[in-house]
């Protein structure tokens, strides 16, 4: 069964310090184009799990989001004081930088310092862990587990928008492939009126014509319009698309390839047709399989 792109999963692990929640989305995408949002991993540990997302994942934007919630006993350690400080003074500094405003209307109207305390304790280098003490080497199997957690829990998402995708996309193969039955059925009265309305306006010329030599004419004339190989490569097309996404773990780039060559079969019958029926048949035609290639961007 193939797979979307199209993915979430989410998991959590108990680390010493608190915490790590893992969240993975994915999109789709040419290749494998990983992002990890977040700087609470160690450079080697991030480099490995981002290998280990890509080998899993195969294809598409993903983004990897990690949140960190420290215990109670970590998130009680001191402030760090000097920072605080800081902070506390360039931002209060910035009062007196408003235009047209003294330092009293600027304290008046700017946040009390209780409200500003509070913000300022809430930046990341002033209380709390800091990246080093987040995730340590000790916490490397359970973060690993979290990101595989995650990863079959997209994969698990996948799967089901994968059967969506497949019950549209054969759903709409099938519908061309009777839109040219309709058009087998047509065709012959096609040709009929095309001969019918060639010699009526030979008739109307009132000129006498060789009837064997017309009748090669004719035939000739028919051969340019003749759609028997488009629908029969048509077809082939159709055959190689199931026999592809049937058969095949990750088919959605070569679907891609043999939705183009169904565009070809399917443009070539419109311009050979000249029969208003016909061409109104390959107008729907056309109309599922943009549908079919606008599904099949999203298969991996």
């Amino acid at each position: 069964m193939i797979k979307s792109m199209t993915g979430y999963g989410k998991a959590v692990a108990e680390l010493a310090g608190g915490k790590l929640t893992v969240e993975i989305r994915t999109l789709n995408g040419k290749s494998a184009d990983v992002a990890i949002k977040s700087n609470l991993l160690p450079k080697e540990l991030e480099m490995s799990l981002r290998k280990r997302v890509s080998e899993a994942l195969v294809r598409g934007t993903i983004d990897v989001f990690l949140s960190f919630e420290p215990s109670a006993r970590t998130a009680s350690l001191p402030v760090d004081a000097e920072t605080l400080k800081r902070y506390y003074s360039e931002i209060s500094g910035l009062r007196t930088g408003l235009p047209g405003m003294d330092r009293t209307e600027a304290e008046d109207s700017y946040l009390a310092d209780s409200i500003l305390l509070s913000a300022v304790l809430r930046f990341p280098d002033v209380a709390g862990p800091k990246k080093s003490e987040s995730i340590t080497e000790s916490d490397t199997e359970a973060v690993r587990k979290a990101f595989e957690d995650a990863l079959a829990a997209v994969d698990a998402y996948r799967c089901a928008e994968g059967g969506a995708l497949y019950r549209d996309v054969t759903s709409r193969v099938e519908k061309i492939l009777g839109f040219y039955d309709e058009i087998e059925t047509l065709d012959k009265e096609r040709k009929d009126l095309v001969r019918e309305r060639l010699s009526k306006s030979v008739e109307d010329l009132s000129v006498k014509v060789d009837p064997s030599r017309f009748e090669q004419e004719m035939i000739f004339y028919l051969e340019k319009l003749d759609i028997n190989e488009e629908k029969v490569r048509l077809r082939q097309h159709c055959a190689y698309f199931m026999e592809t996404i049937d058969g095949e773990p990750y088919p959605g780039k070569k679907l891609g390839f043999i939705i183009q060559e169904m565009g070809r079969e399917i443009n070539t019958t419109g311009s050979k047709a000249n029969f208003a029926p016909i061409q109104k048949l390959v107008v729907r035609a056309k109309d599922e399989l943009e549908k079919i290639r606008e599904q099949s961007m999203n298969i991996l």
